[in-house]
């Protein structure tokens, strides 16, 4: 399953939550096809401008920061640096659609592989 972590200035997210995670899930679609929209899952975590710092001091604007969470599989297909490259383009893509061109140089997508059966859902391990 996809996840996606999505952490924002809480000012700048109040009322676009909706869109952004229509926008992301939408990114996520384009890239793995129309069966992943079901369980996609986007959390946006609004940070107060001053718990956000960079070099040492409160960071004046800074862009959202994404923690995409993806099957570790995904890295030893054949086609995954493509996959790679679509997955960080449509997700910057989708925040830039919400918050405008001004945070695309900014923004961080970090995709983290996890390994097969390291993880659980419902207190039992995910085999598949």
């Amino acid at each position: 399953m996809p996840h996606l972590d999505v952490h924002v200035l809480e000012s700048d997210l109040t009322g676009r939550e909706t869109e952004l995670i229509e926008k992301l899930t939408d990114a996520i679609v384009a890239v793995y096809g129309e069966w992943a929209r079901s369980i996609a899952v986007v959390r946006l975590i609004g940070v107060p401008p001053n718990r956000w710092g960079i070099g040492g001091k409160p960071a004046q604007a800074p862009a959202p920061s994404v923690t995409f969470g993806i099957r570790e599989a995904a890295f030893s297909r054949p086609d995954a640096d493509e996959i790679v490259a679509r997955l960080i383009a449509g997700v910057t893509d989708a925040i830039v659609d919400v918050f405008g061109e001004r945070v695309r140089a900014g923004v961080t997508v970090e995709l983290v592989g996890t390994p097969a059966e390291r993880t659980g859902v419902g207190g039992a391990v995910v085999t598949s």
